[in-house]
């Protein structure tokens, strides 16, 4: 028989992480203007079917089908996952001992990919084509992520895990910097929202930017400590820390506020609690808490420049900052992990700088992101040039975006009393 104490406790995780999905909805729609709620929301919630179809039928066996032999991809073996019953009645006959049925693992994994697909939305917020996006998603699952979760977590064989060495206990290269760098290239491509820079985008309701951050912060938990795929102390001390750099990334970021403005905002705090939980994400079940929290403090003054400053002094749009949440936070978590990865938990022989003086892990760690961003940025620029071809652009009319997005591309209106003026 299967262990059923460590069944449970990866269907829980799994389930966990999908609600992540609906938390990002809910994230980005109180940061959203009152004219768009009804859009930006709707490009998170409708990533459950997008990526929900697109994982079973190709996606789960591009990253992780095959028999291993390919460093960039898995297979096409597990198309539409046809063998998944099969193979789960297999294992049922001579189960090894702590296992749980692997069938778990397609859906566990499906919920990563959903929650990365949904942290793209925001940089497009307020001014992106509907069925542009929808088509931009589904090839990008299929042709980005799908591969770079091999890369990363193919095992033995993979080029970035195994063959650089890198590590990434549960997806800040695979989830945050793919996503947020997605959302980058995206904005780059649409051009500025009208009036940016000189209208204040404030966030229209903060008690949905709270719900939201809760969301994934509870999430998290099943996001980072199912990344051990075992009920153990390892996924004990994921959780540990993502507790930790979560709170600690909410308060530093609360100090930076209060410095830079005077006075703290609760949207600062959320924002603070998710860029903790980036930073974590690839060292959860690498580091000691106390690293843990030293990398909270170390997130939210980094994010908070990338956020208030670089994106000012570069020009981009990105409207809900995935990039300088996501990406910045997902680089800082990478190469600190490099620094303070304990070198008995380590997957691979090397550990971090701090306890062995060796470069090596911090120079896997940065070969890792820098291979990371190349492949991502020239995967997601080909994609969006594409869609935006087939399409007729990417960008709504100057019209519909001063309209509103929730009313031009759905007919639908958060607040019904609200006219559109906003």
């Amino acid at each position: 028989m299967y262990d059923t104490g460590a069944t449970a406790f990866m269907l829980v995780c799994a389930m966990l992480v999908l609600l992540m999905t609906p938390g990002v909805a809910f994230f980005y729609g109180g940061l959203a203007r009152r004219k768009n709620v009804v859009n930006t929301m709707f490009m998170s919630f409708v990533i459950i079917g997008v990526v929900g179809l697109v994982w079973i039928l190709a996606g789960w066996s591009i990253a992780y089908g095959g028999d291993g032999s390919n460093p960039f991809f898995g297979g096409f073996d597990q198309l539409g996952c046809l063998t998944s019953v099969s193979d789960m009645l297999a294992e049922a006959q001579s189960p090894v001992d702590g296992s749980y049925p692997s069938i778990i693992d397609i859906l566990f994994q499906a919920a990563f990919a959903m929650i990365t697909a949904a942290i793209i939305g925001g940089a497009v917020a307020g001014r992106m084509k509907f069925a542009p996006f929808i088509a931009f998603i589904t090839v990008w699952v299929l042709v980005i992520y799908a591969p770079l979760a091999h890369m990363v977590w193919g095992g033995e064989g993979s080029f970035i895990g195994d063959m650089i060495g890198a590590l990434d206990f549960a997806g800040g290269d695979v989830v945050h910097i793919s996503s947020g760098l997605t959302g980058l290239v995206l904005c780059i491509l649409l051009g500025k929202r009208r009036g940016f820079g000189a209208i204040a985008h404030r966030p229209h309701n903060v008690p949905f930017v709270v719900l939201g951050a809760t969301l994934l912060w509870f999430g998290w938990f099943g996001f980072n400590g199912g990344s051990e795929f075992a009920a153990d102390g390892i996924a004990a001390l994921a959780v540990l820390n993502s507790v930790i750099a979560s709170g600690a990334a909410m308060i530093s970021w609360m100090v930076v506020e209060s410095v830079k403005t005077g006075k703290p905002t609760l949207v600062g705090a959320a924002t603070g609690l998710v860029a903790g939980l980036v930073v974590i994400t690839p060292a959860a079940g690498f580091v000691e808490p106390w690293a843990a929290l030293v990398m909270g403090l170390i997130v939210s003054p980094i994010c908070y420049f990338a956020i208030s400053y670089l994106k000012a002094k570069l020009g981009y749009d990105d409207a809900l900052d995935a990039f300088g949440c996501h990406c910045v936070g997902g680089i800082t978590g990478g190469i600190l992990t490099g620094v303070f990865c304990v070198p008995s938990l380590s997957w691979t022989e090397f550990g971090g700088l701090l306890y062995t003086g060796d470069f090596t892990l911090l120079g896997a760690q940065v070969l890792g992101i820098l291979v990371t961003i190349v492949f991502v940025a020239i995967g997601a620029l080909v994609i969006g040039l594409v869609v935006k071809a087939l399409f007729g652009g990417l960008r709504v009319s100057k019209e519909q975006e001063a309209y509103g997005m929730d009313l031009a591309a759905h007919n639908e209106s958060a607040y019904p009393a609200f006219i559109g003026l906003d």
